[in-house]
């Protein structure tokens, strides 16, 4: 179980200190003396709000933390922010948290902290686990979301396709998982696409391919984009597209989370995950504009923006996936600027031709505060990506729904689209919220592991 919980028994340890969770309506049902306190240091209970309460002593006796009073609209995550305010100590919510499961885990998300290169203060203060939540499973999850969030904070100095390779064979190892790499040059004959966004770096791009669990179990497979420096290639990118670009391999971190997250809890499925890892360079054999790749499904793409090179490593990738046939497939990138420009930083949109697993998707991802939202895959807009001296262009004319588009794109690799599931995250997280720090973010993985152990558990 992670450190800073603490297993419960009957009642409270009797070191514990209380939280009270407390609104407008709730701060008159305390205590006198805790009353009085509140008044006299003129504690108003508003979303957020911190006051300690001291006992005879002059020790501490309690916590008052203010949460919102409409549930509807309340974030779940909230009571998170204790971990960063409370003194060392082991605590315990002494009132429920409108979602103890996710205010537990919220307190793990927000006590970490990126410490590869700096020291920083981490939060001391331990949780009693509340009745009726898993501390195991908030634990395992914590894992993850630590493991997404490291590998993308990481420098790409640090953090090249070696690297990132390196960090999934640690975790397959971690959980007695199979893995196999192809790179360099071997990729050309199999997967052109790979091999021509990474060809140009002078560090050798390869395809990850780890697999685990019972092969009689239904079979999952991820697949995350894993572009560890994304230049824009020949069509650059300006200083300020350029400076957040080591995230672009989000999508690949993303999915060694959320694979963690699956193993680690046993989940009764067959994993599959592949990461594309490149770096996107600039160089004398650089992929170009007007170029044409025949693609591992045969599909010729005549390249009309190097910037565009996450859905061409995607596609190769998607295409070896489908040769298993799986019942669930998966992607994540952080594919286009047009996504966040359409739902901002926090809302990743997603999209599938499945009608049931898109409402599995939007019902899990409103329970675990994990939020996404479903766009269309317009048919009418695929003629966006016609050429006229190859199969598809790799970006569509007009400018115009680009993350359709791009969705469209990768569409065309899948077999089976109402099987098909694709994420197009930004996984950062631009300005501090409760239990979301500034910086690198795993988002959607929550979500999707609720799902698949409701649906494999």
């Amino acid at each position: 179980m992670h450190p800073l919980l603490v297993r419960a028994g009957k009642a409270p340890p009797k070191q514990a200190t209380p939280i009270w969770l407390v609104d407008t309506a709730t701060i008159d049902r305390l205590a006198a003396p805790a009353r009085a306190f509140a008044k006299a240091a003129a504690f108003t209970p508003t979303p957020g709000s911190y006051l300690a309460l001291p006992n005879r002593d002059g020790g501490l006796a309690g916590v008052l933390f203010g949460i919102e009073t409409d549930r509807t609209n309340a974030d779940a995550f909230l009571p998170g922010k204790l971990a960063g305010l409370l003194p060392p100590g082991t605590y315990y919510f002494a009132s429920k948290p409108h979602d103890a499961t996710l205010a537990t885990l919220a307190f793990l998300l927000e006590a970490y902290r990126f410490t590869r290169y700096r020291k920083a203060k981490t939060p001391a203060a331990k949780l009693v686990v509340p009745e009726g939540v898993d501390g195991e499973d908030v634990s395992c999850i914590a894992e993850g979301v630590t493991l997404t969030r490291d590998l993308i904070n990481t420098p790409s100095n640090d953090m090249g396709p070696a690297e990132l390779e390196a960090a999934a064979r640690h975790l397959a190892k971690a959980h007695r998982a199979s893995i196999r790499t192809i790179s360099g040059l071997a990729l050309a004959k199999g997967f052109p696409l790979i091999q021509a966004v990474g060809g140009a770096s002078t560090r050798a791009p390869r395809l990850i391919d780890m697999t685990w669990g019972n092969a009689k179990h239904p079979k999952v497979t991820l697949v995350g984009k894993g572009v560890c420096f994304d230049t824009g290639g020949l069509n650059i990118k300006p200083d300020a597209g350029m400076l957040n670009m080591k995230k672009d391999m989000g999508g690949a971190a993303t999915v060694l989370g959320l694979a963690h997250m699956i193993m680690a809890r046993r989940l009764k499925l067959r994993l599959r995950v592949l990461i594309p890892a490149v770096e996107n360079s600039i160089a004398g054999n650089a992929f170009r504009p007007r170029d044409i790749y025949r693609s591992r499904k045969g599909l010729t793409v005549e390249i009309g923006n190097t910037d565009a090179e996450g859905r061409l490593v995607l596609a190769d990738a998607l295409t070896l996936a489908c040769d298993d046939k799986p019942d669930l497939l998966v992607d994540m990138a952080t594919l286009t600027g047009a996504a966040r420009v359409a739902l901002g930083p926090d809302l990743p949109p997603f999209y599938t031709d499945g009608e049931n697993l898109a409402a599995e998707v939007a019902k899990h991802a409103t329970a675990q505060n994990d939020p996404l939202w479903r766009l269309p895959l317009w048919s009418p807009y695929d003629r966006m990506l016609d050429s006229k001296i190859a199969d598809m262009n790799n970006v569509s004319t007009g400018g115009f729904a680009g993350s359709i588009t791009a969705a469209l794109f990768l569409r065309r690799f899948v077999d089976d689209p109402a099987k098909w599931l694709h994420l197009d995250i930004f996984a950062w997280t631009p300005s501090a919220k409760p239990a979301r720090p500034e910086g690198g973010e795993c988002q959607s993985a929550r979500a999707l592991y609720a799902m698949l152990a409701a649906r494999y558990g």
